[in-house]
């Protein structure tokens, strides 16, 4: 009898999870409910104003997705994350954001506390979409796969939601990806379906928003730096990409040579194993034409932010289609690119891609599949990147190798520059501290007020790689043969770009110093008082270019001097008695 009752309860409560599970379920419209057709079909794309609104809907109607509103695009328009976890890790996100912190700044911090808080902690995974606006899949995956996480009760899913915090931005650009929607309707049973719009799908910066990683100069990345990045210091960030149709069907690490010296050999060889993990798992489904350690690089900060701040980065590249429309590739069609053959058998790509039709669907299916593997490797792993990112602070903090510090003297040709300079650092979580007495430094004086970069801190290497001059790796396509054309920028020398004179220390020193939380805002003014003539504005930095622009805005005239004896060529001319 009490078997029975012990059995009875125990049905019961089966049937009380498995009605709640399906309550949560009905909760949750799927994507096809809310869209009208499944993610990935042919020639259907959910448009930015349809993914906002389902990810509210999964905040709304789901205890394990939180939708965060980081603030607006560069034209206005949301641009959101959406926070994934258990609900009880949900509820305590402070405090789950408040050990990545201690973390990642590990200055005081004892192995016996680090170990106590790596116990409670949990891997933060931030995964970006769609970056690259005609690189149309992740946005769309990003909605099933919110979706699968909200509504799913299959052990991988439970294993990543109480292991993991994952950090989903659906879209980098919610620009680019409606004026790309808006373009692929309005082409759409033209000759022009499938093809780009004919302008720029980032205002300022087109396809270039992915190399806006160490300047700042962008909404969307100030954003996603400071509120997530900075925020929430994740061990892995998934970045999500679509490449060139005719080769491989995705990409993922380890990558080509060269990689940045700075980035911490750790997290070089975390990447390697993570993205072979990867690559196993995708072609133990049966995917085909998974490519490693071929194409890209590893080189600047351009394009890799977290590999300076304790996180590793790992990208993929799927083979695109037109936009949406499927596109039927031979076999005979495929080619490879640097490091590989895509009809050709090779340790990092061991089963070509037959050719045939290639979807949007089986873009979404391939980047399910690095989705779910990536998560379900941080979340068995989970003590293995905590460790490892406590670690790599502890290395950064008591680095003692030269050089030692950077210092940025007080008098320079432009301030305006390297007030820049010092807020691009200071934005990236780099201490600079002010000299408070003259000193000296590897045998020269410098003046108090000098700006000093001491590299034994946490994100020193961040600043040792926009400070110091590059030295890009002779690397040849055979020995005796032509150099490798470089993937991409080879130099990342903010100094030289900058002009900005920044001195390298190589020896240690000591003077009375305070922090410096903001950089100071150089003055201005005009030299000589009223003028009954007219104005210069001498052509020597940014802030002159920019009050130059300022004037002709106002409609004021401005004239360039192309020869004098008193300025140098190029000074602006400005006539007295304008209204302005």
């Amino acid at each position: 009898m009490f078997r029975f009752a012990r059995h009875l309860r125990s049905i019961l409560a089966l049937i009380l999870v498995a009605e709640v599970i399906l309550a949560a379920q009905r909760a949750v419209p799927s994507p096809k409910e809310h869209l009208g057709f499944d993610i990935g079909e042919d020639r259907r794309l959910a448009s930015w104003p349809q993914i906002v609104e389902y990810f509210r809907r999964l905040d709304e109607g789901s205890d394990r997705v939180s939708v965060v509103e980081l603030g607006r695009s560069t034209e206005g328009r949301p641009f959101i994350m959406a926070i994934i976890a258990a609900p009880s890790t949900l509820a305590r996100l402070e405090e789950y954001r408040q050990i990545q912190k201690r973390l990642a700044d590990p200055r005081g911090l004892s192995e016996t506390e680090a170990r106590a808080l790596i116990e409670r902690g949990k891997v933060v995974v931030l995964i970006t979409c769609n970056i690259h606006s005609t690189e149309v899949a992740s946005a769309q995956t990003a909605v099933e796969f919110a979706w699968r996480m909200a509504t799913e009760d299959s052990p991988r899913v439970r294993e990543i939601l109480e292991n993991v915090i994952l950090l989903l931005i659906p879209s980098l650009n919610p620009d680019g990806n409606q004026m790309v929607y808006e373009w692929y309707q309005r082409t759409l049973g033209t000759p022009y379906e499938g093809t780009s719009p004919p302008w720029l799908y980032h205002q300022y910066v087109g396809h270039d928003n992915n190399r806006d990683w160490y300047m700042f100069t962008q909404v969307e990345t100030r954003l996603t730096v400071e509120k997530a990045h900075n925020a929430w210091h994740p061990q892995i960030v998934y970045d999500v990409h679509q490449m060139g149709a005719l080769g491989a069907r995705i990409f993922m690490p380890p990558w080509i040579d060269p990689i940045e010296p700075n980035i911490d050999p750790i997290l070089v060889q975390e990447m390697n194993w993570l993205g072979m993990k990867m690559a196993a798992d995708l072609t133990a489904e049966g995917k085909k034409g998974v490519v490693v350690n071929a194409i890209y690089d590893l080189w600047t900060p351009a394009r890799c932010y977290q590999c300076y701040h304790g996180g590793l980065r790992i990208l993929t590249e799927s083979a695109s289609v037109r936009i949406a429309s499927p596109i039927e590739i031979p076999f005979e069609r495929l080619r490879g690119g640097r490091g590989y053959d895509a009809r050709q058998p090779s340790w990092n790509f061991p089963e070509p891609w037959p050719g045939g039709i290639w979807r949007l669907r089986d873009i979404v299916d391939y980047q399910l599949s690095a989705f779910f593997s990536l998560l379900q490797t941080a979340a068995r792993h989970r003590d293995h990147f905590l460790w490892n990112f406590y670690r790599i602070g502890r290395r950064a903090v008591e680095r003692e190798e030269p050089p030692f510090a950077f210092i940025i003297p007080p008098e320079q040709k432009d301030p305006a520059a390297a007030r820049k300079l010092v807020e691009v650092l200071r934005f990236g979580l780099v201490e600079v501290w002010k000299a408070q007495a003259d000193f000296h430094a590897d045998g020269r004086v410098f003046p108090a007020g000098s700006l000093i970069i001491p590299l034994a801190q946490p994100y020193g290497a961040f600043a040792k790689a926009l400070l110091e001059r590059q030295r890009y790796p002779d690397l040849r396509e055979y020995p005796g043969g032509p150099p490798k054309r470089p993937y991409d920028v080879t130099a990342h020398t903010l100094p030289l770009l900058m002009g900005v004179n920044v001195v390298e220390i190589a020896r240690p020193f000591s003077v009375p110093w305070e922090r410096v939380d903001r950089a100071e805002e150089p003055t201005g003014g005009i030299v000589g008082g009223k003028s009954s003539h007219g104005y210069v504005i001498r052509p020597e930095g940014h802030r002159e270019i920019a009050a130059l622009f300022d004037l002709l805005k106002r409609g004021v005239r401005v004239y360039r001097l192309l020869e004098s004896s008193a300025f140098p060529s190029g000074t602006a001319f400005v006539p007295a008695g304008q209204e302005a």
